[in-house]
């Protein structure tokens, strides 16, 4: 008993140090961006009983070994039905324009297929409209709907939404639901998926959070596409969740969340529903397939190069794939660059893309909430305003609302609209998706709706922001120290 503290001691100060060192080689063993590395040394080193718990919950777990598997595996069983959709040369735009061109050869040459044709492509901005527009959809659909988002909270027009899914399943209509977990807490605790079960919809639970699985995998990913499939045909994607915006969230008095959505008809639908299959084979290990394409049920109308491209993000899909078209549009403009997010925390390659656009005399145009719902990426956002600044992008702040829209319009030209904030999550851990649009009408109307963003929000003043007090600056420094993990 007399050497037994000792030697007790000594083995837990030899395992402290040989998880710090099998850590740290871990975190050099990967190819990461000098920053986020450093910012994981400095929190497991200075912090380390800390450091290690959220290292191993935050960094080692990533998906899981199950869903994993299925992610690695899913796009062999996917490659029969891609050669089918590429032998309908008629669904397919080849030429795009200027600004355009270089955007859709990356995704062309690392997704293989070239930007898509439609039928009918709308921009809406109002949320309660939105979701009547869905609900008319959902009540007229024929054959099947798939639907995802990250959070649908029950209460006032979701529930509507509800209504219409069970009558249509009722009917013989396929229907099928996926939520993310987190997300979507409120409805997984509701009466509703009991109900809606009832009526023959399959719901699904995304990355479904419990005790035994933080030790599976990484407990912040999310599943945080936001899109809707009727009849292979229509599809709704873009910022929105289902939610009723007059109830949703009243509690952090910041104001109604502001978003925008695209209703598209045409063959989009069609590689958007083997989105779906994968992020269902994903979670259910069962393999469901797009209705086999069939090119004579579109009569396009002519259009001057207008083409869409569909990206994915996510563990098991094209990696890094938005942050590549980010950047891409970026260079690519000449004229202007208008951009809106939420949650505004770059990665130093994006950041240096929109103040060099600057630099090099196009006119770009940030806006973001004044008022935000995260604390942490509001001060570690406000970090980046000096350098913009200084770059001479115009920053506004836009205060009639939690502005949750997330678009880049690029010479009027090229359009990105969906799911992901111009943060580190989004562009390189989440289930993400966003709609490459390469159409000038398109560009014009976003372009009317982000002025009147613009209207709604107030300049920052580069000489006030200047002279912002002492305790503002240092808040900024310690969040962005922590930016890199946001």
């Amino acid at each position: 008993m007399i050497h037994f503290y000792p030697i007790t001691t000594l083995l837990t100060f030899l395992g402290y140090w040989l998880l710090i060192i099998t850590i740290t080689l871990r975190i050099f063993s990967k190819r990461r961006e000098i920053p986020s590395a450093m910012a994981w040394l400095l929190i497991i080193y200075v912090f380390p009983i800390i450091g290690i718990i959220v290292w191993f919950f935050l960094k080692e777990f990533y998906l899981g070994k199950r869903r994993l598997k299925l992610a690695n595996s899913m796009w062999s069983n996917k490659n029969t039905w891609l050669k089918n959709l590429k032998s309908h040369n008629c669904i397919f735009e080849n030429k795009n324009s200027e600004v355009a061109t270089s955007v859709f050869q990356l995704c062309k040459h690392r997704q293989g297929i070239s930007g898509i044709k439609y039928n009918k492509l709308k921009l809406l901005k109002n949320t309660e409209d939105i979701i009547k527009d869905l609900i008319k959809d959902i009540y007229l659909a024929k054959n099947n709907i798939e639907i995802v988002f990250y959070i649908w909270k029950p209460g006032g027009l979701a529930d509507d939404v509800a209504r219409a899914l069970i009558k249509s399943s009722k009917k013989g209509i396929k229907c099928r639901v996926m939520l993310d977990s987190a997300g979507s807490i409120e409805f997984f605790r509701s009466k509703w998926v009991y109900i809606m079960k009832n009526s023959g919809i399959q719901i699904v639970e995304a990355l479904k959070l419990n005790l035994y699985k933080i030790f599976c995998r990484r407990i912040d990913l999310r599943q945080h596409r936001k899109f809707v499939l009727i009849d292979n045909y229509i599809t709704y994607v873009g910022s929105m969740n289902l939610v009723d915006p007059n109830i949703f969230k009243k509690q952090l008095k910041i104001g109604k969340w502001i978003d925008l959505m695209i209703r598209i008809e045409g063959p989009v639908a069609t590689t958007m529903g083997m989105v779906y299959s994968c992020d269902w084979e994903i979670e259910t290990g069962k393999k469901i397939f797009p209705k086999k394409f069939e090119c004579k049920n579109y009569n396009f109308p002519k259009r001057n190069h207008s083409a869409i491209q569909i990206i994915a993000s996510g563990p098991g899909f094209t990696k890094n794939i938005i942050h590549q078209v980010l950047l891409t549009s970026i260079y690519s403009a000449r004229k202007k660059i208008i951009m809106t997010t939420p949650y505004l925390v770059p990665s130093d390659d994006l950041l240096y893309a929109i103040c060099s656009a600057a630099q090099r005399g196009i006119e770009v145009i940030l806006i973001i909430p004044k008022s935000n719902n995260s604390i942490l990426v509001k001060w570690a956002s406000r970090v980046f305003f000096s350098e913009l600044l200084e770059s001479g992008v115009k920053i506004y702040q836009f205060k009639k609302g939690l502005l949750h829209s997330k678009s880049v319009l690029i010479d009027m030209q090229l359009s990105l609209i969906g799911t992901a904030n111009l943060d580190m999550r989004s562009l390189w851990l989440n289930f993400e998706i966003t709609l490459v649009v390469d159409d000038s009408k398109f560009g014009k109307n976003l372009f009317v709706l982000q002025n009147e963003y613009i209207s709604n929000s107030t300049l920052v003043d580069p000489k006030i922001w200047a002279i912002r007090s002492f305790w503002k600056k240092i808040l900024e420094k310690i969040f962005y120290f922590l930016s890199p993990i946001l």
